[in-house]
């Protein structure tokens, strides 16, 4: 286990301000009881941020099987049902799947599929709970259209939480993406949504825990001899 590179800048700057206020008390009031109330304290802050940016390398035995789609990220499933997607989508019906994640979490989002970046978007949003539905919608997020080689499209989206205030998403338009290869990553507690095809073979349910790039979230139809899907 490892920290994840988009927590080393917050982690540095953390330790300087907690040292800062911790050599400060001692300066003035010494190794009192203050002084080990507050040692306490941030020491658990510390522990808190450092742990949510632990990051593990991880690698899907079917990463190379065209119809396998993994989970994006670690966390609770919250939604498997039909869904309208009108944003990226232009109003097709689909499956979505929604996972949500505590601060508890490893909070690095995944490749789901193999496939090619057709489309990547920031939309400006609200931070309502991310377990609420309404937050699929009105939320800060930031979207990848993957199509795969079977012309399949498969949409990932992050979601901002009411306290995750950054999203970081890495692939460009037009840039191959491969399962076992990290999407993102969301800062303290959030959401991704998964929008698949209507007659996938979901492989998940509404409860289940998962983990980012090991749970076998879905099947894809075997084919898309039509290449509109």
């Amino acid at each position: 286990m490892t920290l994840h590179k988009e927590g080393t800048e917050l982690i540095i700057c953390l330790l300087v301000v907690l040292t800062a206020i911790l050599s400060t008390i001692y300066l003035f009031l010494g190794a009192g009881v203050v002084f080990w109330i507050m040692l306490v304290a941030m020491s658990i802050l510390a522990l808190l941020v450092i742990n949510f940016f632990r990051y593990q390398p991880r690698f899907h035995i079917m990463a190379d099987q065209p119809d396998v789609v993994v989970a994006p990220a670690d966390g609770t499933v919250v939604v498997v049902e039909p869904a309208c997607e009108r944003r990226m989508l232009n109003g097709e019906e689909c499956l979505q799947v929604s996972i949500f994640m505590s601060v508890f979490n490893i909070h690095v989002n995944w490749i789901p599929v193999n496939g090619v970046a057709e489309k990547v978007e920031h939309t400006k949003g609200r931070f309502r709970a991310a377990y609420l539905p309404k937050s699929s919608e009105d939320n800060e997020s930031a979207s990848v259209l993957i199509r795969t080689e079977q012309g399949f499209k498969v949409l990932v989206r992050q979601i901002a939480g009411a306290v995750a205030q950054r999203i970081v998403t890495y692939p460009k338009i037009g840039e191959h993406v491969h399962i076992d290869s990290n999407l993102g990553f969301i800062k303290f507690g959030s959401r991704v949504d998964l929008f698949l095809p209507l007659d996938s073979e979901v492989m998940v349910e509404p409860r289940q825990k998962v983990q980012g790039n090991i749970t076998v979230i879905a099947r894809l139809p075997k084919a898309d001899t039509s290449g509109s899907r």
